[in-house]
């Protein structure tokens, strides 16, 4: 098993994470914090938007079974890269949409992917490539929200699960249950 990382921020964590969990190939995924300043940051401290920090989720994967171009594929599929600082109505740079790549390869990967998905979106593509910086776990509770906490809360009843849906659909080759009953 050749097993690699990938650091990705595209909106909220609890979408990416969910998702990214489904996927043959990904070994885990934790959401957390990334690109800010301040030391051990916390929700409350990210949600203000002052902090420089994106969500985020960092994703083991096995290069053997899925590779970093198709991650990043994905990754495009399940936000909207065009929007600045925000995704529907979650707003603040806590929400952009950006890469941090972990070697100069996964940098190369990164511009062409950005390149890929601008063509395939009708605006300009706003995804950053940022450096790699200090990894901050989120807290205990926001890991596998939506695996533990998606029926009954409001916010993933209206916006994760109908993009679950719309992305299980899409990706229905590509996800653990589908291949497990092959």
């Amino acid at each position: 098993m050749a097993t690699e990382t990938a650091t990705l921020a595209g909106g909220c964590f609890w979408c990416i994470e969910a998702a990214f969990d489904d996927i043959v190939g990904v070994d885990s995924v934790e959401s957390g914090y990334i690109g800010g300043s301040v030391e051990a940051p916390t929700y409350k401290q990210v949600c203000s938007g002052t902090t420089g920090h994106a969500e985020a989720v960092r994703i083991d994967y096995d290069s053997a079974v899925i590779s970093y171009d198709e991650i990043l594929d994905i990754f495009f599929h399940l936000h909207d890269p065009t929007q600045l600082n925000r995704q529907g109505n979650d707003v603040g740079p806590q929400y952009r949409s950006a890469i941090f790549p972990h070697s100069p390869e996964q940098e190369a990967s990164a511009r062409a992917a950005i390149a890929r998905a601008g063509e395939d979106w009708p605006k300009p593509v706003v995804t950053t490539i940022e450096p790699l910086a200090r990894w901050w776990p989120a807290e205990d509770y926001h890991q596998e929200y939506f695996a533990r906490e998606g029926a009954g809360n409001g916010y993933c009843t209206v916006v994760v699960a109908p993009k679950l849906a719309k992305f299980r659909k899409s990706y229905a080759a590509r996800l653990k249950d589908s291949v497990a009953a092959s």
